[in-house]
Order: structure tokens, then C-alpha cells, then sequence
């Protein structure tokens, strides 16, 4: 008998229906033996609803109170799909208890929208196994130490699932999406995108951070540091196929060290079109100006990406970032208003209309000339690099966002990422 955790995305939620062949899928991996915990999201639609509804109420807020009340309404949408999947388990045949965040509990920090997990309190949902029930808790959601709801951000119920898949030492976490497993890149863009059979959790964590939208990076992160088992496969198959051949199906992330891996010198292109451009003229050339740029901008909460600073010429220089765009004009404001003046920067300037593509793989470590490739394949295209950011296994340029999707075309043909590669 093996421990299972279950995830299911909005769109596995989205109807009635749906919700029964959920119920019929986890019903057949119950009977097959297997202790069952699932972490369904909210149905596909309903928080984008809720918060629509509070942004109604107030539009341009963003308070400390108003963060607060935004987790306690977002919070019921997976309250809800909780409670559905739970009955329709129990019209299956089996015992179900549905449990919010609050109820197991899961423990988070205080930061309300992006809540962090701390720790997972798992005796309740343990007993209840033992009690031969499958568990149903909400995901993207937990309680701060005031007793306060929290919410984990997009995608949290990904996070939810891998850090209650570590915390109960479970033998593999399944994660069911609207698609059949990790992609080379995003089909839509390239249709001859591949999917992978297997992916390493370094190259998951990079293609998540870099926009890849299967999983959210902090899911990747619990699942690298607590060493889970994690496979991404698709909800839609028929909910009856054999278990066997869906417990092989997808892509498994697993470890560098898998012999199996496949070995690719670029194993996939990342893309994020959610990226803005910030940066400050003439800022004086001297120990410790990063942090006063930087320092205020942390303290505001904002995320920071790719950070380049200029040759210093007469004792000045020039000091540009990336945020997220949602986070562009609060960035502006906050430089304009007090960093800048701060700095005496002679000028704060702005590009909203940007993005970042990628290329990762582990392959890179051990070859040379990827990078000049990459830029070489851009080149020839025309597209010009604003910015550019390197780890040992990924290379990131900042482009014009017009650009992206043949930028994107580009690397995938350059790098062969539609060639199969032999295992």
C-alpha cells in the first residue's frame, strides 16, 4: 500500500461532471490499495469571481486590511470544490472528509496573497487514513499564527499538494492538469513542441521561475528539497485507464543523477511575457547604491529579476531591473517618489512592453558555444537583446515582447528541441 497524493487543477473542476470523474479516478487508485490525500483547486473561473468582486468594491486599495479580506474571500472557492469532490467520493462508495487549510492545519507566514507554508500539521489527515478514508484538503490556502487566513498566490494548490505530499513522506505526488505532461515549449507557440518523458527538478525549477506556466516554482522547490516524487500528467484521459499505464504516463521530474534522464543539451525554452523593465540614470558610482535601489524595493514586497549595472563613467552609472508587470507601476512610483530623489538619479525611466525567453538544460554545463548560439539564432532574426542573465543551466535575454513568439520559434528549431532524444 502506497501513500498517494492527488492534485487537480480549476479546469479538472469545472463542472459537475467533471468533479465525477475526478471522484471515479481517485476511487480507482483507493481500490486499488492505495491511501489517497487529493488537493483539488477551486472550480476554473471562481476566483478570478471572488476577487473581481472585491476589486468592484475597491478598485485601487491595496492595504494591509484589504490583503487580508482578499485571502478570506479567495480562500472559499477551494473551500467549495472541497466539499463537492468529498460528496461525489462518498457517492463512489467511499468514506471522505474534506478539511480548508485551516482545519489540517497548514501553517503559513503572515504575507497575505503570497502566503509561504512554515509547517504542516498532519495527525488529523493521518488518522483518517488509518481510518481506511480518502482526505480531501483545500489547496492554496493555510492560517498565519493570528488565526488569520492566507492564501499562497496563483497556483498555490500545486505548492499545497507537493508540501503535504513531503510532509507525510508520500510515495509519489501526482499532479493532474489540462495537459499531458511538460513540453520543450508551449504548443501553441510550436506546434512541433515535444513532451518530455522525464525533466530534472533543476531544470523544472528554472523553467517554472522562468515563466513556464505547468507549475508554480514554489511546488518545484518542496519537491527538490524534500526529494517528492512528482509526475505532471493529464486529467482528461478516461478516468477508467489502467492504473498501471497511468502511473507511467506524463513527465516525471526526477533527479540529475537518473540514469535515465534524457540527455539533451537544452531540454526546453521558457517564456514570460509578465515582465517590466525599471531603470535609473545617472546614479552615483559607490559602495552600497544597489542596496539603496534594491533595499526599498524589497522592503515594498516586490520581486526582483534581472539586475544589470552599467560601466560607471565620471563617477556615475546606470542601474537597470525587471519586476513583474503587475508590480510596474507601484515600481515606478516607489522609484520617481523615493528611491530616486534618494540617489539622485538624474532620470527614472520605464518599459512595460518587454519580455524574458530562456533556453535550460543541464546539458549546458558540460558544453560550450550554447550561449552564442542562442544569440547567434536571434540575430538572424532580427531581434535585438536589451538584457541578458546566465546560471550554469540557462541563458535568459530580455527582448521587445513583439518579439517573443518568433524568438521563441526560433531557439526551438535552433536547438532541435522536435528531434527526439535517444534514451
Amino acid at each position: 500500500m502506497a501513500l498517494i497524493v492527488h492534485k487537480y487543477g480549476g479546469t479538472s473542476m469545472g463542472s459537475t461532471d467533471r468533479i465525477r470523474n475526478v471522484a471515479k479516478r481517485v476511487a480507482k487508485w483507493a481500490r486499488a490499495g492505495h491511501q489517497m490525500v487529493v488537493v483539488p483547486s477551486a472550480m476554473s473561473g471562481e476566483t478570478n469571481r471572488l476577487l473581481g468582486l472585491a476589486k468592484e468594491l475597491s478598485p485601487a486599495s491595496s492595504s494591509p486590511e484589504l490583503m487580508r479580506e482578499l485571502d478570506m474571500i479567495a480562500a472559499t472557492g477551494e473551500q467549495v470544490s472541497v466539499g463537492l469532490l468529498a460528496i461525489a467520493l462518498q457517492a463512489e462508495g467511499l468514506e471522505a472528509v474534506s478539511y480548508t487549510g485551516w482545519q489540517v492545519p497548514v501553517q503559513t507566514d503572515s504575507s497575505h496573497t503570497k502566503a509561504r507554508i512554515e509547517s504542516i500539521d498532519d495527525a488529523k489527515v493521518r488518522a483518517d487514513l488509518a481510518a481506511g478514508k480518502v482526505v480531501v484538503i483545500a489547496g492554496f490556502q493555510g492560517v498565519d499564527e493570528e488565526q488569520n487566513i492566507t492564501t499562497l498566490g496563483r497556483g498555490g494548490s500545486d505548492t499545497s499538494a507537493v508540501a503535504i505530499a513531503a510532509a507525510m513522506k508520500a510515495d509519489e505526488c501526482l499532479i493532474y492538469t489540462d495537459v499531458d505532461g511538460v513540453y520543450t515549449t508551449d504548443p501553441r507557440i510550436v506546434p512541433e513542441a515535444r513532451r518530455l518523458h522525464t525533466i530534472s527538478f533543476e531544470e523544472m525549477l528554472e523553467m517554472a521561475s522562468l515563466g513556464s506556466k505547468i507549475l508554480q516554482i514554489r511546488s518545484v522547490e518542496f519537491a527538490g528539497k524534500y526529494r517528492v516524487p512528482l509526475r505532471v500528467l493529464s486529467s482528461f484521459t478516461p478516468w477508467d485507464i489502467d492504473i498501471t499505464e497511468e502511473a507511467k504516463s506524463g513527465t516525471l521530474i526526477s533527479f540529475e543523477e537518473d540514469e535515465k534522464m534524457e540527455q539533451a543539451v537544452v531540454s526546453g525554452i521558457a517564456f514570460n511575457r509578465d515582465e517590466a523593465k525599471v531603470t535609473l540614470l545617472g546614479v552615483p558610482d559607490k559602495p552600497g547604491i544597489a542596496f539603496q535601489i534594491l533595499g526599498p524595493v524589497a522592503e515594498a514586497n516586490i520581486d526582483i529579476d534581472v539586475i544589470i549595472q552599467n560601466v560607471s563613467q565620471d563617477g556615475k552609472t546606470d542601474f537597470s531591473f525587471t519586476v513583474h508587470r503587475n508590480d510596474y507601476a507601484r515600481t515606478m512610483e516607489l522609484l520617481q517618489n523615493t528611491v530616486g530623489p534618494a540617489t539622485n538619479a538624474a532620470k527614472v525611466m520605464g518599459d512595460p512592453r518587454i519580455c524574458k525567453v530562456s533556453i535550460v538544460g543541464i546539458g549546458m554545463r558540460s558544453h560550450v558555444g550554447v550561449a552564442s548560439k542562442m544569440f547567434r539564432a536571434l540575430s538572424e532574426e532580427g531581434i535585438n537583446i536589451q538584457m541578458i542573465s546566465t546560471s550554469e543551466i540557462k541563458t535568459s535575454v530580455v527582448i521587445d515582447e513583439k518579439y517573443m513568439e518568433l524568438a521563441v520559434r526560433a531557439l526551438h528549431k535552433a536547438f532541435d528541441l522536435d528531434q527526439e532524444v535517444a534514451a
